[in-house]
């Protein structure tokens, strides 16, 4: 997929270096290609959410996670926790981009005893730090994850990805109570802004403003970005923590279905599979923001 277009860097214990945002927004064009073409192999996926973290995706794994696919269990490597595990697709495909599994495999998502589950699986696959998928869990084990690097005094960073419908689940805030207690500066939330959840959007089904003032009234430093702009996100990234002493909650703001106009802002698109002729249309405006 993204070898033919000479995206893919050399994924080092440093970090991906050296793309432009040119560069990464066109490999996350190229990342919702292989992930709708993925979804529609399997007749099965989350297609709207994964393509609102496309973005999002891109920047951490090709400008600022340190990771190295040779040695997915190198003890000071920065860990990432999908927390909405429902968005595995867009996982697979970017831990495939980084080059942690082979593109063929993608072909297998959802089959039988494949390794890419509809929840990312620790024990199956190189590359996920967590196994994910019932919602409100991902932020407690990023909390864990981020006090053990600290009371080892591990360089490692803890970066954790939830969505905002997730937020209802109340173990995420108890997991930002201790996050704050413990002082876990080398922990990031980013969280899925895109307003939508399954079947309404996330304000008539349970309303979350005040979303950053409640962040703040827990103790973290917030931060808010457009989560599909790639020179912002970079720049939010450059400067953790935004509050030197508290963990950092950066609330990306995104579009379900990004990328696909006719995808865009829709609820239906949840765990919508797209027709032959949705997908070749998707495709095609895809390639074309990819040019």
């Amino acid at each position: 997929m993204t070898e033919g277009l000479g995206l893919r860097p050399p994924v080092s214990a440093g970090g991906a270096e050296g793309l432009s945002d040119d560069q990464l927004r066109r490999l996350a064009s190229q990342i919702r290609m292989r992930d709708l073409e993925m979804i529609c192999t399997a007749g099965a996926g989350h297609t709207g959410g994964e393509l609102s973290v496309a973005d999002i995706l891109t920047v951490l794994y090709f400008a600022f996670l340190r990771v190295d696919p040779t040695r997915p269990d190198w003890p000071e490597r920065d860990r990432f926790v999908l927390s909405k595990g429902h968005a595995a697709g867009a996982l697979y495909t970017t831990l495939a981009a980084a080059g942690f599994i082979g593109d063929a495999e993608l072909d297998t998502f959802m089959r039988p005893e494949s390794r890419l589950n509809g929840h990312p699986s620790r024990r199956l696959l190189p590359g996920v730090e967590a196994s994910t998928g019932p919602l409100g869990h991902g932020l407690p084990i990023a909390v864990g994850m981020a006090l053990a690097a600290k009371l080892d005094r591990s360089p490692a960073r803890t970066v954790v990805l939830t969505g905002d419908g997730e937020l209802q689940e109340g173990s995420n805030w108890e997991a930002a109570m201790a996050a704050a207690h413990f002082e876990l500066d080398r922990l990031t939330l980013f969280i899925d802004r895109n307003g939508l959840q399954q079947g309404d959007s996330t304000e008539r089904t349970m309303r979350l403003e005040p979303l950053a003032d409640k962040w703040r009234a827990f103790g973290w430093g917030v931060v808010e970005v457009d989560g599909h702009d790639i020179p912002s996100l970079r720049r939010v990234l450059e400067r953790l923590p935004v509050v030197r002493g508290k963990p950092t909650c950066v609330i990306a703001h995104t579009h379900k279905g990004q990328g696909v106009s006719f995808m865009r802002d829709a609820v239906e698109w949840h765990h919508r599979v797209p027709t032959a002729d949705e997908l070749s249309a998707a495709l095609r405006e895809l390639e074309a923001a990819a040019a």
